[in-house]
């Protein structure tokens, strides 16, 4: 005899990226059926798109990492397409949340800096996936010091 009670589907365990272990990925790919066939966006693509969008926004050093000389050496070797720190998962609806740390140039306004980065976040995401961004947290990771190249040309103007 046939139960007609509903059976539990598993529970999907959250899984690192095997390209860039430090983005964790809830589902592997958003998808989209077109009239020609599926489009397939992986979450290491919106990483990357999140990484780009915040280094964009004035006052962020680095999305991630510590932001030093180190970090920007072993950039040149690492062959991943997104940057430690994010974190890309999609909510019941299939919305994207999203969690950013980022270091920020000392002397920002961080509540104001943080701000502008979840909104450049929330719109590139948004226009170059067309899906919704339910939540962009920023973790305000630190504060580094401007370079010195940055101290000099502060003094020539």
């Amino acid at each position: 005899m046939e139960s007609n009670t509903p059976k539990e589907q598993p529970v999907k365990p959250k899984t690192a990226s095997p390209v860039a272990p430090d983005v964790e990925l809830e589902d592997l790919a958003m998808s989209e059926e077109t009239s020609t066939g599926v489009i397939k966006v992986s979450h290491e693509v919106v990483g990357n798109i999140v990484r780009i969008a915040a280094l964009e926004v004035p006052g962020v050093v680095s999305v991630g990492g510590t932001g030093g000389i180190r970090d920007e050496i072993v950039g040149l070797f690492n062959k991943r397409d997104s940057a430690p720190g994010i974190t890309v998962a999609e909510n019941e609806r299939g919305h994207y949340e999203i969690t950013i740390k980022v270091i920020l140039r000392f002397g920002v306004e961080l509540a104001k800096v943080g701000e502008e980065i979840q909104i450049a976040v929330r719109d590139q995401v948004s226009v170059m996936t067309n899906k919704k961004v339910a939540r962009v947290d920023v973790l305000i990771d630190g504060v580094r010091m401007p370079e010195k190249e940055d101290k000099l040309q502060g003094y020539s103007q």
